[in-house]
């Protein structure tokens, strides 16, 4: 591919590859999903699933150590792959990359000081993609369903790379929206970086407790 930058393509603020990006980086960046379904499996990516999930833990402290970029461009992708209503992708992603985004972001999240981490991104509804004839109510449940489960898909590929997060659902939504300068309602707000300290994995509820089968009885 051509080295040259095509301007009419409408990048992410803050996600435009630069102009002496090799032709091989920036065929990857416009095709990220296909590329690393390619690719071969990273050494520092963990492919159980079930372990990933088992060992992922809510992160309040995070190292200032940048988040690479292809891992950032993994996790990003991941969101890509999440279901959705109809397969129209209900939802859209703001990638935050300034200090001073953060920490706004910070004071809208009830002053919780782990939002400002090296990786943050807003997950907000987008209702008007899903073109289904359904009422508005339901198309707006779609919406945010297809929201929390892009943003659910982020965290378990952020975990997979090695790197640790944590979900935020306490923020004034009109200030997010103020900050990050958008009309689409905000979901979740999701921090990722690496941790100072490794927590282990935390016990749950047992099966029998938490699974309620509904059928007819013996």
């Amino acid at each position: 591919m051509d080295k040259k930058i095509d301007t009419r393509r409408s990048w992410p603020k803050g996600y435009e590859p630069k102009e002496d990006d090799t032709g091989e980086e920036l065929s990857d960046r416009l095709g990220l999903l296909e590329t690393i379904l390619k690719a071969k499996p990273e050494k520092k990516a963990s492919t159980d699933i079930f372990k990933v999930m088992a060992t992922r833990r809510s992160t309040r402290k995070f190292s200032k150590n940048p988040v690479e970029k292809w891992k950032i461009d993994k996790i990003l992708a991941a969101a890509d792959t999440a279901p959705t209503a109809g397969n129209f992708q209900g939802f859209e992603i703001f990638y935050i990359s300034d200090k001073e985004t953060k920490e706004k972001l910070v004071k809208a999240s009830n002053n919780q000081p782990y939002v400002n981490t090296p990786l943050v991104l807003v997950f907000c509804m987008n209702p008007s993609r899903v073109k289904l004839d359904f009422s508005p109510k339901v198309i707006m449940k779609f919406s945010i369903q297809d929201a929390t489960l892009a943003a659910a898909y982020s965290q378990l590929a952020a975990s997979a790379l090695g790197l640790s997060s944590i979900w935020i659902g306490m923020f004034d939504e009109e200030k997010v929206k103020e900050i990050i300068g958008t009309d689409l309602r905000p979901t979740s707000i999701l921090c990722i970086g690496y941790p100072i300290k490794k927590r282990p994995a935390k016990l749950r509820r047992q099966l029998k407790e938490l699974i309620h089968v509904v059928g007819e009885k013996d």
